[in-house]
Parts: structure tokens; C-alpha cells; sequence
């Protein structure tokens, strides 16, 4: 929480520091000066964030006369600049136009609307109607996507390494349920709590494709940010929550380093403490769950995920034990001692994460 007693939103991207990096110590400038120019651009977003947050920025409210059910979305273009939010492009209602970026942003953000209310019946990203504002083209071949407290941005990508970043649905779900999780449990970014942050955005991203084409468990691939990568890359995504660190291996991007297990966790101090890497532990248990489980992954294996992330019991440093201890107790409570419960119990034991 800020000083004030409100939400601290922090500066989320979908593109680990990690793999930018990586990138940017590239001999080719082709790959590492757009790699360079986007760690530049979060670094100066990220120290915004931190200012507004001490300054204090006001709650967005709802339009008079907007329907809580229904969302109530503005696209912007940046047309390749860094200023926010840009040049009103779309707004709810309004018909496609020829850009496909608006028109997959728009459609993004309607898509993560409609699974949080209809699945859970949570009205936006606070939970009280909040609109969903989005800019498209920020900066020149920016290579990532971002929720910054107040609304989502997508680069278009260099088109080396990454297309463009509203492709992916999930991505998109990610990022705005950063959003979510910042109205709600409000997790520190640091360490195992910033881990769990970026794997509810990972869980529920995932929730939001796999409802968008009515998957079940079974047909879902469990990639995250499947489509983003460019055809020079040997991978298939940015993170598999099916099998942590192998989304990709390629001479550019080095290897995927997330782990599946806590015997392998990866204690650095790089990327707040690993929040991008050791995701992969909490990401891997829900697949677990929701493989056991089988059906459609948000109705069970999902629910009990909402209830933990919003049940008010979940403290801003959660740990992985903490977690793992709360979904047991959120199945207990919703289905009683039968397959959810003992999904979720040999979820958490096969990734070595123990429950109190």
C-alpha cells in the first residue's frame, strides 16, 4: 500500500529484463539496439511509475452512465513516440478500423473483460466498472508490453526477435491482471510474492485464451506469448507453464531458465529477484491442478485461484508456501474433501512446494 493508505501499482512488462539484456550485449545492431532502446524505455516508465506513485495518482472512474456489465474500452496510438496515452484511435462501440494492432487491442482487452465478469462476476479490473484503456505503436521497435499502473501499452517489436505484442491474447491478460492484482492482493515485486504476481498474470492469461477459443485443460498449450516470437527464433513462446524452461533455446535468446520444482530455484538478484524465472514453480503447480482436474481449467482449478488472489487473506509478501497453504484451504472451503482438494494437495507436493 502507498503512504496514503492506496494500491501501489508497480511497472509490469511481459518480456523478462533477463532475455532483453541478453539482446542487448548482441554484436548485431539489428538485434541490440532495439533491445538497448527498450530497456531505456522501461527504465524511464518504471521511475514514472515510482513518481506518481509518490506523488499519488486519482482512481479512474467509471463514465456516468456506463453499464457495469459491459466494458468500456479507448485505444490510443503513440504512433511510435513515448507519450502517453497518445491519439484517441478507438473507443467502445466504435467499428474495426484498418489497423490490426487497434483492432487486436481492442479485442484483448474485451476478451479479459468478459472472463473476469462472466467467470467470476468481477466488473473490470477493480471490480467496480474501471475502463480499460490501451496504447498501440509506443516507441521505435519497442520490444515489449506493459501495464503501468493506469493502463496497458504495446510495442509493434523489432521484427528480428519480436512481432508485434498485441498478437497474443494472453499477453494482454497478463498485463491487465496485473491490474487486478493490484486492486486486490496487491503483491510486493520482489522475490517469491513478485513471483506469484507474475504468475497469477501468467495463470489468468493463460484462463483468457484458453476461454477466448473454448479449450479445455487437455487442448490448451499452456504457452504464454505463443506468436510473439519471430520466425529467426528457435522457440515457441515466452514461458510453458506445462513445462517450465523450454518456451526456448536459440543462439540469440539463450535458453528459457524458468524451473518447474523449488529444489531448482534460482536465487538472484537480477529482475527483482527472479520474478519472471521462479514463476515457473507456482505456474507449473496450476497446470497441475488443472490438468488433474481436466474440463475447462478457469471453472475449478481457476476459481480456486480467484478466491486466494481476492479472498483478502493473501499478504502483499506472500511466499510460495503461503500460497500453495491458501488454495488448499480455498478447495477445502468451495468443494469439500473430494478430487479438487487432492488435485491441488499433489499440485503443490510434485513441485516440492510444502502446504501448512
Amino acid at each position: 500500500m502507498t503512504s496514503n493508505g492506496g494500491f501501489e501499482p508497480v511497472f509490469c512488462t511481459i518480456v523478462p529484463p533477463h532475455v532483453l539484456d541478453q539482446l542487448a550485449r548482441n554484436d548485431d545492431p539489428a538485434l541490440s539496439g532495439p533491445a538497448r532502446r527498450s530497456l531505456e524505455h522501461d527504465a524511464y516508465q518504471r521511475t514514472k511509475r515510482r513518481l506518481t506513485t509518490v506523488i499519488g495518482a486519482g482512481a479512474v472512474a467509471p463514465p456516468e452512465g456506463a453499464a457495469d456489465d459491459r466494458p468500456h474500452r479507448t485505444i490510443y496510438d503513440a504512433e511510435h513516440t513515448q507519450d502517453l496515452p497518445g491519439t484517441k484511435v478507438r473507443e467502445e462501440g466504435s467499428e474495426p478500423g484498418s489497423d490490426a494492432s487497434v483492432n487486436r487491442a481492442y479485442a484483448g482487452l474485451g476478451a479479459t473483460f468478459d472472463l473476469y465478469l462472466k467467470v467470476y462476476g468481477r466488473r473490470s479490473i477493480d471490480g467496480n466498472g474501471m475502463p480499460l484503456d490501451a496504447t498501440v505503436h509506443f516507441g521505435e521497435g519497442y520490444d515489449n508490453a506493459f501495464w503501468n499502473g493506469e493502463q496497458m501499452v504495446f510495442g509493434d517489436g523489432d521484427n528480428e526477435v519480436f512481432l508485434d505484442f498485441t498478437i497474443p491474447v494472453d499477453v494482454i491478460g497478463h498485463e491487465l491482471t496485473h491490474g487486478v492484482t493490484q486492486h486486490t492482493a496487491n503483491l510486493d515485486y520482489h522475490g517469491q510474492s513478485g513471483a506469484l504476481n507474475e504468475s497469477l498474470s501468467d495463470v489468468f492469461g493463460s484462463l483468457i485464451k484458453q476461454y477466448t477459443l473454448g479449450q479445455t485443460a487437455a487442448e490448451a498449450d499452456w504457452l504464454i506469448g505463443a506468436g510473439l516470437l519471430a520466425p529467426r527464433v528457435t522457440g515457441t513462446a515466452l514461458r510453458s507453464m506445462k513445462a517450465p524452461g523450454t518456451a526456448y533455446d536459440d543462439d540469440v535468446l539463450g535458453k528459457d531458465p524458468q524451473p518447474a520444482r523449488m529444489e531448482d530455484y534460482v536465487r538472484t538478484s537480477r529482475d527483482n529477484g527472479g520474478v519472471h524465472i521462479n514463476s515457473g514453480i507456482p505456474n507449473h503447480a496450476f497446470y497441475l491442478t488443472a490438468t488433474a482436474l481436466g474440463g475447462h481449467s478457469w471453472e475449478k482449478a481457476g476459481q480456486v485461484w480467484y478466491d486466494v488472489l481476492t479472498g483478502g487473506d493473501l499478504k502483499e509478501d506472500a511466499q510460495f508456501t503461503d500460497f500453495a497453504t491458501l488454495t488448499v484451504k480455498a478447495a477445502r472451503e468451495r468443494y469439500g474433501a473430494g478430487d479438487e482438494l487432492r488435485a491441488v494437495q499433489k499440485a503443490w507436493e510434485q513441485v516440492g512446494v510444502r502446504t501448512l
